[in-house]
């Protein structure tokens, strides 16, 4: 393999093998931290995030927390204001369609590549998860979205890790980084529907995996992402009928909206 050698550096004053230093650096650790926070939706749309308040939060100087905003810049997870801070990005009709276009593509893909993998014995984990879902669910509480949020997450990366695609699984990881407002804004709408509703594309997904039925996989996989983008999408169109101007109903869909 090209590059090999360079894995391994002998040492020149006889400390034996030089390898690679762990970077598990305070930056990262903060980067991981409002990455994760930005997954599971625990910013609202619009939300304007300073560098001195997450410092504060954190409880860490204000320079990991700038090069780790400079980062989910960088990642379209957040925009820059012109006042130095950030903001999550508002919600959009028309990159609300375009994230649930390039999620039902990619994570389409990777679904068809883990059914033959997982299919039959493979499966016992993902309807563990779907079981432990669905109570979180139906209990409710102050911890019912975050918990939710991690289980579903848990879930579709089971599956895509199956897939084993070095390439695509790090498009999905941006693609849902990305989502996170409209997971927020989904999640409230949720409160309105039955519990089971919330996993029934998970149930019905696992048992076209189950069965090897790759289109019937795909279908199931698509339908469970767009459920979320079209109660939010719904919820726009209602209130944009009442009330026609900018920033309608922005408080009652994830705390920013603006037509796209």
């Amino acid at each position: 393999m090209i590059g090999a050698k360079a894995d391994r550096v002998e040492s020149r004053d006889g400390g034996g093998v030089l390898g690679p230093i762990a970077r598990d650096s305070l930056q990262e650790r903060v980067y991981r931290r409002l990455r994760r926070s930005l997954i599971h939706g625990e910013f609202d749309a619009g939300q304007v995030l300073r560098i001195q308040d997450l410092a504060d939060t954190l409880q860490t100087s204000t320079m990991p927390v700038r090069e780790a905003l400079a980062r989910l810049v960088s990642e379209q997870a957040l925009e820059s204001l012109p006042s130095r801070s950030v903001r999550v990005p508002l919600i959009e009709v028309a990159r609300l369609d375009d994230l649930a276009r390039a999620r039902s593509l990619v994570e389409g893909e990777l679904v068809r590549l883990a059914t033959d993998r997982l299919k039959g014995s493979g499966c016992a984990h993902l309807h563990a998860l779907t079981e432990e879902c669905e109570a979180a669910f139906a209990a409710g509480g102050p911890e019912k979205q975050q918990t939710t949020s991690e289980l579903n997450h848990a879930f579709h990366f089971a599956i895509y890790g199956a897939a084993r695609s070095p390439v695509l699984l790090p498009i999905v990881e941006s693609l849902w980084l990305q989502s996170g407002p409209y997971v927020r804004a989904a999640a409230g709408l949720y409160d309105a529907t039955p519990a089971g509703r919330a996993v029934r594309h998970h149930r019905t997904l696992i048992a076209a995996m189950d069965r090897g039925d790759h289109a019937g996989a795909v279908s199931a996989l698509t339908e469970d992402i767009t459920q979320s983008f079209n109660l939010i999408r719904t919820r726009l169109v209602r209130e944009d009928a009442v009330a026609d101007g900018p920033g309608a109903g922005a408080g009652d869909v994830g705390g920013g909206v603006r037509d796209g």
